[in-house]
C-alpha cells in the first residue's frame, strides 16, 4: 500500500529515518512530505508513533486535469461507497501549486460537490459535511496539473497530542518541537534543560521521546477509525505494544521560566502528559540558571 506522511519544511529527512525505523519500505523524501509503503499496520503505527509527522495519507487515485470540469469529472468517477455510507459526514482538504487551479477552498468545493453528487446520483441522498470531525476526510493535491487524491488516515493533525491544555502567547508546534530534538544531534544520553520553557512544549516532547511513549498515545480518535475496514483488535494491540516499550530515563529533565503563569502552565501540560513525576519544572531567569 502506498502511503504520504505530510511534514513541515525541513523535516523531510528526520520524518523518512523515523518511517524507517518503524518498518515503512521505499521511504522517499519529498517537499513537506515522505512518500513510502507499507501496510494496515504499517499506517496505524505510524499514526501512533511517528513524532514529525503532520498527516498520515492514503492515495486512492491520480489523475491529469486541465481545468475545474474535468477535476469534478474524475471525482464524480470514483465509487465513494467503498470509503463511506451517504449517512456519514466528509469534508475535503485541498492545496494547490498550479498556474490553472489558483484557489484551493474553490477546488476543495468542487470536489465536495463531485462526491456529493455521485451519492444523490446512486442513493438520491448526499451526504453532509462537517469539517471539524467528519467520518471521511478526503486531502486533495494538485501540482500543476497533476491531481492526487487520498484519504486522511489521521483525521485531526496529529502535532494536536492531547497534553496541551493551556499554552502562553504564541505556542510551538508539538511537531516542529520534536523535530528540532531530533536536529540538535541530542541522543537522550544526558540531562535535557530548557532555560525558557513558556508553555513546556520542547521539555514535553524530549520527555516523551527520552522515555520512548508514543506521541499520540493520548488521543481517542483517528480518522481511519471510521473506515469500513478498520480492524479494532489490530489497533488496540498496537496500543498496548506501544504502552510496553515506554522505559525509564536515568538522568534530569528541567523547565526554567521567569514566568509564574508559564510555570503553571508547563506543569499542568506535563501533568496531562502523564510526565509531573519525570520532568521538574521550575521559577528562574535565564540569567540566574546554573
Amino acid at each position: 500500500m502506498k502511503l504520504t506522511a505530510t511534514t513541515l519544511l525541513g523535516l523531510e529527512e528526520v520524518l523518512a529515518n523515523e518511517l524507517k525505523a518503524i518498518g515503512a519500505r521505499e521511504v522517499r523524501p519529498l517537499k513537506r512530505a515522505v512518500a513510502f509503503e507499507g501496510d494496515e499496520q504499517l499506517m496505524y503505527r505510524a499514526n501512533l508513533e511517528l513524532r514529525t509527522a503532520l498527516r498520515i495519507l492514503k492515495p486512492i487515485r491520480s489523475f491529469k486535469a486541465k481545468n475545474e470540469d474535468q477535476l469534478y469529472q474524475h471525482v464524480l468517477d470514483i465509487d465513494w461507497t467503498q470509503y463511506m455510507e451517504v449517512r456519514d459526514t466528509l469534508a475535503v482538504d485541498a492545496t494547490a501549486s498550479s498556474a490553472i487551479f489558483r484557489h484551493s477552498k474553490y477546488i476543495a468545493l468542487k470536489t465536495k460537490d463531485a462526491v456529493c453528487d455521485r451519492f444523490r446520483k446512486e442513493t438520491g441522498r448526499r451526504p453532509y459535511v462537517n469539517v471539524h470531525s467528519p467520518s471521511l476526510r478526503i486531502n486533495l493535491h494538485i501540482h500543476n496539473d497533476h491531481c492526487i487524491l487520498s484519504l486522511d488516515s489521521s483525521g485531526d493533525s496529529l502535532h494536536r497530542r492531547g497534553y496541551r491544555v493551556d499554552a502562553m502567547e504564541a505556542p510551538i508546534n508539538e511537531v516542529l518541537a520534536a523535530g528540532m530534538l531530533q536536529l540538535t544531534g541530542w541522543k537522550r544520553d544526558c540531562c535535557f534543560i530548557d532555560p525558557m520553557c513558556g508553555s513546556g512544549t520542547l521539555l514535553i516532547e524530549a520527555a516523551l521521546w527520552a522515555t520512548n511513549r508514543a506521541p499520540q498515545l493520548k488521543r481517542e480518535r483517528f480518522g481511519f477509525m471510521s473506515w469500513p475496514d478498520y480492524d479494532e483488535s489490530m489497533w488496540e494491540q498496537l496500543v498496548q505494544e506501544a504502552k510496553d516499550k515506554a522505559t525509564s530515563f536515568e538522568y534530569g529533565l528541567y523547565g526554567f521560566d521567569k514566568d509564574f503563569k508559564a510555570r503553571r502552565i508547563a506543569q499542568h501540560n506535563a501533568a496531562e502528559a502523564g510526565l509531573q513525576d519525570i520532568v521538574q519544572i521550575e521559577r528562574k531567569p535565564f540569567e540566574k540558571l546554573e
